[in-house]
């Protein structure tokens, strides 16, 4: 096991006794030791103090850096320059454990030979002698230990200890001077109720820093070290506490720190806490912070899965819960309100129907928003129900395979022909049903052997091009398309654009031994999550350049620095290209004409799918819809310029209740509004549009500059985007 880090509870367990095993040791061997004989026992002892960092408590950002949303810790720490700590609680602290701290050299020869007397008095131990360097010597070797054997080593009541602390405590004042002794001291004590450290004890205690600690907070404090169970002040009996207290200021009055006045007014006072319970992990983000839970869940995901952070997942989290780490994330607190309003508005939380969205910044993948009309928390549900507490992935990132994800996968049959050399304007007919290649299990979608789709209105029959049928979400278009293309070069794109397959069902087809005969691979029958969907048309958006989906904006280690793996930023934006900017950009063409937007150089055939989406927005925007057999869930991607979003309706519970027509809408509203709502202000933002030869395999592309200041000329809308 690494250095300094035992297992919680035994660390616990040790802790819970360090204060009285630190006063309680047999004094009897150094009694009869002479200045010489006690000079000859310490020398032969280490005179090295190993010091580990020790725990520290990881805090969570928005990415306005500011706002926390959670705190991951094993021990809650944060250290603190003694400067920044009210001189009341040095004061008090030296008063209460040390009074001579400043006199001695690491070892009190007169607290010593006090206790030695005292103990012989009571036939017991009734007195220590260990002074602040010992105490801190004997915490340093607890936190720097490498196994339960060792830490109890270093806290037993044997002699050869107390000598070993003395040793280490002399050498240690050598190289350090009180002050840095007293910092370190009151950084690594611990004071109750998970508090290590002054930090973390100001603030569960008083909801306070340690520079805002007043006489009577500090006194309390300062007792607490002693036995922090003992003198509880929030176990409801305060006497023992305020007995304690009172006798920290009655020493800080013989020390002359403070006037019998502030001593007499700070003894009369009664005990005030303003108890605090510092999240930990996601489950315990504020209630007013709650919609966030579940990116905070995708972030944990991340980051076992970070190299930089140790060798395995295990170990990854132990070290978040341990190292300290200052991590910004992505999230923009902002948008994610705007998408919560919306999500909300269409779903309320005591649907069974999860209803949520995404949103992707394109050329960084940075998740700027997860909004789901669920409350993550382990909170028991309401009698027979799985919701709305939940702390299932329902966005994305670790276990859950996501949803099936209808004809926004014809996405990646559209990129992978383009991608071939099809043009925009591939003619196709387009029957009612089509009667394809692809050999399938007998069902109502087979005719014979062969799998026969249908599409979803007789309305779609005829010729369609690209432009057309994505527009309308023609599925005998498509299949005939992916014919033409191969499904494995589909499913090929698919994973170039960062999908991967969960189920045994969808690795299997998507397989080298079976990807070529999954035709039903373009209609969606896969699951995916909202985060990768999002982040496709993410990848449109920033014209062929694939980013990895980022939850962290930065992250800087305990001493300030950026986090660095092969010496590069971890939270840096991982991006390369998977297809060329002239594919994208004609694949976004085509995407144009389902918004009703239009494309900037083919016809969209009169109407489309999502004409809400452009005039909700009135600027700039291309996407898909996306509906499974019989209505199972509904989902929408769309992407300007500057923002890329996916949102779904289903119920994650059971795939096989339908959420109907009647919400195969909303998704279309809630992302239109929420990306309205978060460019609001910003630029209109134009598409270029692609060049003449992927369009229809006319002319080259060295008119692609020029015509690129032309993108609204062809579809009339240049007023609707200055």
């Amino acid at each position: 096991m690494a250095a300094g880090k035992i297992a919680p509870l035994v660390r616990a367990g040790l802790i819970a006794g360090l204060v009285i095993a630190g006063l309680a040791y047999p004094l009897a061997a150094l009694a009869g030791l002479g200045v010489k004989a006690g000079t000859d026992a310490l020398a032969g002892l280490p005179d090295e103090l190993i010091e580990v960092p020790t725990a520290q408590t990881s805090y969570l950002y928005a990415r306005d850096g500011k706002t926390v949303l959670t705190m991951f810790y094993e021990e809650h720490r944060k250290p603190v320059k003694i400067a920044e700590m009210s001189p009341y609680i040095t004061e008090a602290i030296v008063a209460s454990e040390d009074a001579r701290f400043y006199e001695h050299h690491g070892v009190d020869a007169k607290g010593v030979a006090r206790a030695f007397v005292a103990n012989r008095q009571a036939g017991g131990v009734s007195q220590g002698a260990s002074t602040l360097t010992m105490q801190y010597v004997r915490m340093a070797l607890r936190d720097s230990a490498k196994s339960p054997k060792e830490a109890l080593e270093a806290t037993e009541q044997t002699t050869q200890r107390k000598l070993r602390e003395m040793r280490l405590a002399i050498e240690l004042e050598k190289r350090l001077s009180k002050q840095e002794i007293l910092e370190r001291y009151l950084n690594s004590a611990y004071f109750g109720h998970r508090a290590y450290g002054i930090f973390a004890a100001a603030q569960v205690f008083f909801s306070k820093t340690p520079k805002d600690l007043g006489l009577n907070e500090a006194a309390l404090l300062a007792g607490l070290v002693k036995a922090p169970s003992a003198y509880d002040p929030a176990a409801g009996d305060q006497r023992a506490a305020t007995n304690r207290r009172n006798y920290v200021i009655d020493q800080m009055l013989k020390m002359g720190v403070i006037t019998p006045g502030q001593a007499s007014t700070a003894k009369r006072a009664k005990i005030q806490l303003h108890l605090t319970t510092p999240p930990n992990d996601c489950g315990s983000i504020p209630d007013k912070l709650n919609d966030w839970g579940f990116f905070c869940d995708y972030v944990k995901a991340w980051w076992r899965e970070q190299p930089a952070f140790g060798a395995t997942p295990q170990e990854r989290e132990e070290n978040l819960r341990r190292g300290g780490y200052r991590i910004v994330t992505s999230i923009d607190p902002k948008i994610q309100g705007y998408a919560m309003k919306h999500v909300l508005a269409k779903e309320k939380r005591r649907s069974r129907y999860a209803h949520g969205q995404v949103v992707i910044e394109p050329n960084t993948g940075r998740v700027l928003s997860m909004a789901v009309n669920r409350t993550y928390s382990l909170r028991p549900n309401p009698r027979g129900k799985d919701y709305p507490n939940t702390v299932n992935p329902l966005l994305g990132g670790g276990t859950m395979a996501g949803y099936q994800a209808g004809s926004t996968f014809k996405i990646f049959t559209l990129l992978a022909a383009l991608d071939a050399g099809m043009p925009l304007s591939t003619s196709i007919y387009a029957p009612d049903r089509y009667v394809s290649k692809y050999i399938t299990a007998p069902g109502p979608a087979t005719c014979g052997r062969h799998w026969c789709p249908k599409n979803s209105s007789k309305s779609m029959s005829g010729t369609q091009t690209m432009w057309s049928g994505f527009g309308k979400s023609v599925n005998t278009y498509f299949v005939q398309l992916e014919e033409k293309v191969g499904a494995d070069k589909a499913v090929a794109m698919a994973e170039r654009l960062g999908l991967a397959w969960r189920t045994g069902v969808d690795r299997e087809l998507a397989s080298p031994a079976h990807a070529a005969g999954w035709g039903a691979f373009t209609l969606g029958v896969s699951d995916a999550t909202p985060v990768e969907m999002a982040n496709v048309f993410a990848t449109l958006a920033a014209e062929g350049n694939y980013c990895e989906p980022l939850p962290v904006l930065r992250i800087q280690n305990r001493d300030g620095t950026n986090a660095k793996f092969h010496g590069k930023l971890v939270a840096a934006p991982r991006c390369h290209r998977v297809v060329t900017a002239d594919v994208a950009r004609a694949a976004t063409d085509a995407a144009r004409c389902v918004t009703g937007y239009g494309s900037a150089r083919g016809g969209c055939g009169g109407w489309s799918t999502s004409p809400m989406v452009y005039a909700t927005m009135h600027r700039p925007v291309a996407g898909k819809s996306g509906t499974t057999d019989n209505n199972r869930t509904a989902w929408f991607c769309g992407f300007t310029p500057q923002l890329a979003a996916a949102a779904f309706v289903a119920d994650p519970d059971d795939p096989n209740d339908y959420v109907g027509s009647g919400r195969s809408t909303i998704s279309k509203y809630t992302l239109a509004q929420t990306l309205r709502d978060a460019l609001k202000g910003q630029p209109k933002l134009k598409f270029h549009p692609p060049s003449k030869k992927i369009a229809r395999h006319g002319s080259t592309s060295d008119d692609e500059d020029a015509t690129s200041k032309n993108d609204d000329r062809d579809n009339g809308r240049n007023s609707d985007d200055n």
